[in-house]
């Protein structure tokens, strides 16, 4: 599954998502696009975009997207907070749809 992690989350987190091809919002050269745009650039590239921000589902029509959106919801974004996520990102990713939004949380 291709994966798009939010510019909120570490990078190291990619290479914990074993099993599914992980790019960032900055490695993409992203960073700083607003979240429509992003949504946007997502599109018919990438089947998941992991964000921590909860504003997002308010913010955007996620219903409408062709990936899925996963919700991360921890201390914070740092990658000691991020770990015990994996198991449940890992079977979020599984069970992944277009148009849907799974939440995460420890």
């Amino acid at each position: 599954m291709r994966v798009l992690l939010d510019e909120n989350l570490p990078h190291d987190l990619a290479a914990l998502l074993t099993g599914h091809q992980a790019d960032t919002v900055s490695g993409r050269g992203w960073s700083g696009v607003k979240n429509g745009e992003l949504m946007r650039l997502a599109s018919g590239n990438y089947d998941a975009f992991l964000t921590m921000d909860r504003l997002l589902p308010d913010q955007q029509r996620i219903d409408r997207l062709p990936f899925s959106v996963i919700l991360l919801i921890a201390p914070t974004n740092r990658i000691a907070h991020l770990r015990p996520l994996v198991p449940g990102i890992l079977r979020a990713l599984d069970a992944a749809s277009p148009g849907a939004l799974t939440v995460v949380e420890a």
